[in-house]
Protein backbone atom coordinates (compact mmCIF):
# COMPACT_ATOMS: atom_id res chain seq x y z
CA UNK A 1 0.00 0.00 0.00
CA UNK A 2 1.26 3.63 -0.34
CA UNK A 3 2.19 5.53 2.14
CA UNK A 4 0.01 8.57 2.69
CA UNK A 5 -0.18 12.09 4.35
CA UNK A 6 -4.05 13.64 5.23
CA UNK A 7 -4.26 16.80 3.44
CA UNK A 8 -4.64 19.57 5.98
CA UNK A 9 -6.71 22.37 6.47
CA UNK A 10 -4.88 25.33 4.52
CA UNK A 11 -3.96 23.06 1.45
CA UNK A 12 -7.18 21.94 1.28
CA UNK A 13 -8.42 26.13 1.34
CA UNK A 14 -5.96 26.71 -1.37
CA UNK A 15 -7.61 23.86 -3.37
CA UNK A 16 -10.92 25.08 -2.87
CA UNK A 17 -9.70 28.62 -3.63
CA UNK A 18 -8.26 27.51 -6.91
CA UNK A 19 -11.79 25.86 -7.42
CA UNK A 20 -13.40 28.84 -6.44
CA UNK A 21 -11.77 31.06 -9.53
CA UNK A 22 -12.23 28.92 -11.74
CA UNK A 23 -16.30 28.16 -11.56
CA UNK A 24 -15.83 32.07 -11.46
CA UNK A 25 -14.40 32.68 -14.66
CA UNK A 26 -17.02 30.33 -16.16
CA UNK A 27 -19.78 31.37 -14.31
CA UNK A 28 -19.27 35.13 -14.17
CA UNK A 29 -19.62 35.95 -18.02
CA UNK A 30 -22.56 33.77 -18.41
CA UNK A 31 -24.65 35.15 -15.64
CA UNK A 32 -23.73 38.91 -16.77
CA UNK A 33 -24.54 37.91 -20.38
CA UNK A 34 -28.20 36.36 -18.87
CA UNK A 35 -28.89 38.83 -16.59
CA UNK A 36 -26.99 42.06 -17.46
CA UNK A 37 -24.13 43.99 -15.71
CA UNK A 38 -26.15 44.62 -12.91
CA UNK A 39 -25.73 40.89 -11.95
CA UNK A 40 -22.10 41.84 -10.81
CA UNK A 41 -23.04 45.67 -8.30
CA UNK A 42 -26.86 43.54 -7.29
CA UNK A 43 -27.06 42.34 -3.38
CA UNK A 44 -29.95 40.05 -4.87
CA UNK A 45 -29.11 36.49 -3.73
CA UNK A 46 -31.30 34.91 -6.28
CA UNK A 47 -32.15 35.72 -9.84
CA UNK A 48 -34.05 33.28 -10.83
CA UNK A 49 -33.63 29.67 -12.54
CA UNK A 50 -30.89 30.90 -14.68
CA UNK A 51 -29.30 31.66 -11.28
CA UNK A 52 -29.91 28.36 -9.90
CA UNK A 53 -28.77 26.21 -12.82
CA UNK A 54 -25.42 28.08 -13.04
CA UNK A 55 -24.63 28.35 -9.68
CA UNK A 56 -25.86 25.60 -7.84
CA UNK A 57 -26.90 22.73 -10.34
CA UNK A 58 -23.85 23.06 -12.44
CA UNK A 59 -21.24 23.47 -10.09
CA UNK A 60 -22.47 20.21 -7.95
CA UNK A 61 -22.36 18.11 -11.21
CA UNK A 62 -18.79 19.41 -12.47
CA UNK A 63 -17.25 18.79 -8.82
CA UNK A 64 -18.92 15.21 -8.01
CA UNK A 65 -17.99 14.23 -11.98
CA UNK A 66 -14.56 15.38 -10.86
CA UNK A 67 -14.49 12.97 -7.28
CA UNK A 68 -15.84 10.11 -9.68
CA UNK A 69 -13.79 10.41 -12.46
CA UNK A 70 -10.30 11.69 -11.01
CA UNK A 71 -10.78 11.37 -7.51
CA UNK A 72 -10.40 15.23 -7.00
CA UNK A 73 -11.19 18.43 -8.32
CA UNK A 74 -8.70 21.14 -9.94
CA UNK A 75 -7.54 22.50 -7.11
CA UNK A 76 -6.80 19.29 -4.93
CA UNK A 77 -5.13 18.21 -8.67
CA UNK A 78 -3.01 21.16 -8.30
CA UNK A 79 -1.65 20.34 -4.62
CA UNK A 80 -1.49 16.23 -5.54
CA UNK A 81 -4.35 15.42 -3.59
CA UNK A 82 -7.01 12.82 -4.01
CA UNK A 83 -10.00 12.02 -2.46
CA UNK A 84 -10.53 8.43 -0.92
CA UNK A 85 -12.18 5.90 0.71
CA UNK A 86 -11.66 6.13 4.88
CA UNK A 87 -11.61 2.57 5.14
CA UNK A 88 -10.13 1.16 2.14
CA UNK A 89 -7.93 3.58 0.76
CA UNK A 90 -9.96 2.92 -2.72
CA UNK A 91 -11.67 4.88 -5.04
CA UNK A 92 -15.14 6.64 -3.62
CA UNK A 93 -18.40 5.41 -4.65
CA UNK A 94 -20.98 7.55 -6.51
CA UNK A 95 -23.34 7.17 -3.01
CA UNK A 96 -20.19 8.79 -1.03
CA UNK A 97 -20.05 11.59 -3.84
CA UNK A 98 -23.22 12.62 -3.36
CA UNK A 99 -23.63 12.19 0.83
CA UNK A 100 -20.09 14.05 0.52
CA UNK A 101 -21.32 17.13 -1.60
CA UNK A 102 -24.57 16.88 0.34
CA UNK A 103 -22.35 16.95 3.55
CA UNK A 104 -20.79 20.21 2.82
CA UNK A 105 -23.98 21.66 3.53
CA UNK A 106 -24.03 20.47 7.15
CA UNK A 107 -20.59 21.20 7.44
CA UNK A 108 -20.68 25.11 6.70
CA UNK A 109 -24.67 25.88 8.03
CA UNK A 110 -23.32 25.65 11.97
CA UNK A 111 -20.26 28.26 11.56
CA UNK A 112 -18.69 26.20 8.91
CA UNK A 113 -17.42 24.29 12.70
CA UNK A 114 -17.50 21.37 10.25
CA UNK A 115 -15.16 22.80 7.58
CA UNK A 116 -12.54 24.00 10.57
CA UNK A 117 -12.90 20.55 11.86
CA UNK A 118 -10.38 19.40 9.53
CA UNK A 119 -7.39 21.46 11.61
CA UNK A 120 -8.41 19.79 14.62
CA UNK A 121 -9.33 16.33 13.14
CA UNK A 122 -6.37 13.38 13.63
CA UNK A 123 -6.99 11.98 10.12
CA UNK A 124 -7.80 15.57 8.87
CA UNK A 125 -11.99 14.87 7.97
CA UNK A 126 -14.24 17.12 8.20
CA UNK A 127 -18.05 16.25 8.75
CA UNK A 128 -18.37 16.07 4.70
CA UNK A 129 -15.62 13.43 5.15
CA UNK A 130 -16.59 12.00 8.29
CA UNK A 131 -20.24 11.41 6.47
CA UNK A 132 -19.02 10.19 3.13
CA UNK A 133 -16.89 7.83 4.94
CA UNK A 134 -13.53 9.97 3.16
CA UNK A 135 -10.23 11.41 3.65
CA UNK A 136 -8.16 13.37 1.43
CA UNK A 137 -4.09 12.49 1.09
CA UNK A 138 -1.56 13.47 -0.68
CA UNK A 139 0.38 10.10 -2.16
CA UNK A 140 4.05 10.39 -0.63
CA UNK A 141 5.87 6.95 -1.90
CA UNK A 142 5.27 3.20 -2.21
CA UNK A 143 6.05 1.19 0.40
CA UNK A 144 5.05 -2.43 2.20
CA UNK A 145 3.55 -1.08 4.74
CA UNK A 146 -0.25 -0.66 5.75
CA UNK A 147 -1.23 3.34 5.47
CA UNK A 148 -5.22 2.84 6.62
Amino acid sequence: MKNIEYAGFWVRVGAAFIDTILMLVFIVPIMVLIYGQEYLSDTSSYYGIWDFIFNYLIPAIVVMLFWVYRAATPGKMFFDLKIVDAETGGKITVGQTIGRYLGYYVSIFPLMLGIIWVGLDKRKQGWHDKIARTVVIRQIDDVDDQAF
